[in-house]
């Protein structure tokens, strides 16, 4: 009797685990077929509800005796086609693009210094659907690069933030680079949508007017520039790694994820390719505690405490009251540390020109 009732005790336990497991996957199951199964809303609740009713049997059979095994069977055979499915959906570079993402920047290379940028995107917004479209060619010299500043803009909290690069050159002249989901026209932006296929990746090159004023003018998102600490080679490196990630991105559509394939971990792979060993952090992950990141790894302004930085870095009023003007990118860098100088140690030799 007493073997009887530690079998059925482990019985009762196992099948638990193993219900849980079919919950547990089922979440994710019901919300792939809802982002990415084709046709009307209507099909999706059908797929979703035949799921869940397919999912709870399965759990109910695991507590009858004699049905574990073909429930388990029943319910492996059910994910495996999920899988083949979800294997099929592939990225495509060719689909009805919004606007400000119809292209991704290209660039080609003159020389070992000398770059020609197509398709800098430089819009002149007056609310997120009222815009009027230019796509520039632009050169720039890479032996005049000068700065790099991260800008951070922050629209879902203080975890989650958009991360932007910005190349400075010795002309006055910047061009800033954004890792952005490319939506299809009409198409708006999910979280959640981020982690099942929803989007491709693209990578954005831009006038300060325009991506840096959509997000602090017409957005209203907070909006944070820091001047990063940065050698001369590497930051050429980085500018160049943009256009690689570009032109592979041109040839390999990927999709975005919200977790693992963002506009932060992008970042990081590329920088963790030019400086080897730079050390992983959840900050990378949570890209609103990025600055902070950047800072304890001595990238900033050095002797600096963060607090002062973050707070001479909201740029949002200077962005405001300098609107359109042509000296944007001067008078939102106003008073932040470090803004002034550029970002490589001029007594280091090997950072000099």
């Amino acid at each position: 009797m007493t073997r009887g009732w530690v079998a059925s005790l482990w019985h009762g336990v196992l099948a638990s685990l193993m219900a849980l497991l079919i919950i547990a996957s089922s979440g994710w199951a019901v919300l792939a077929l809802w982002y990415r199964l084709p046709g009307p809303v209507a099909l999706r609740y059908v797929a979703a509800g035949i799921w869940i009713a397919a999912a709870l049997a399965c759990c109910v059979g695991l507590f009858v005796k004699g049905w574990p095994q073909r429930a388990m069977l029943a319910y492996g055979i059910l994910y495996l086609v999920l899988g083949v499915w979800w294997v099929s959906i592939q990225p495509a570079s060719d689909r009805d693009w919004a606007p400000d993402v119809a292209h991704i920047v290209d660039g080609m290379r003159q020389d070992d210094h000398r770059v020609t940028l197509e398709n800098v995107r430089h819009f002149q917004w007056r609310t997120p659907q009222d815009f009027d479209e230019h796509w520039d060619t632009r050169h720039y010299d890479l032996d005049r690069i000068r700065s790099v500043d991260l800008l951070v803009s922050y629209w879902m909290g203080p975890a989650i933030a958009h991360t932007l690069v910005s190349f400075g050159f010795d002309d006055g002249r910047h061009v800033t680079f954004s890792v952005e989901i490319r939506k299809e026209r009409g198409e708006a932006f999910s979280t959640l949508g981020g982690f099942f296929k929803e989007y491709e990746v693209s990578i954005i090159a831009a006038d300060e007017r325009d991506i840096v004023r959509l997000r602090t003018n017409v957005r209203g998102e907070d909006v944070y520039l820091y001047r990063v600490k940065m050698s001369k080679p590497v930051m050429m490196d980085l500018f160049l790694a943009y256009l690689d990630e570009a032109h592979r991105l041109q040839r390999e559509p990927r999709y975005y994820n919200t977790l693992t394939t963002n506009c932060t971990t992008l970042v990081y792979d590329m920088m963790r390719r030019i400086v080897p060993g730079l050390p992983f952090d959840y900050r990378l992950l949570l890209s609103g505690y990025l600055p902070e990141y950047v800072h304890s790894v001595g990238a900033l302004a050095p002797h600096v405490p963060f607090a002062r930085l973050k707070a001479a870095g909201h740029i949002n009023a200077r962005a405001l009251q300098a609107d359109d003007a042509e000296d944007f990118s001067v008078r939102i860098r106003e008073g932040i540390p470090g803004a002034d100088a550029p970002s490589y140690d001029m007594n280091d030799r090997d950072m000099k020109d």
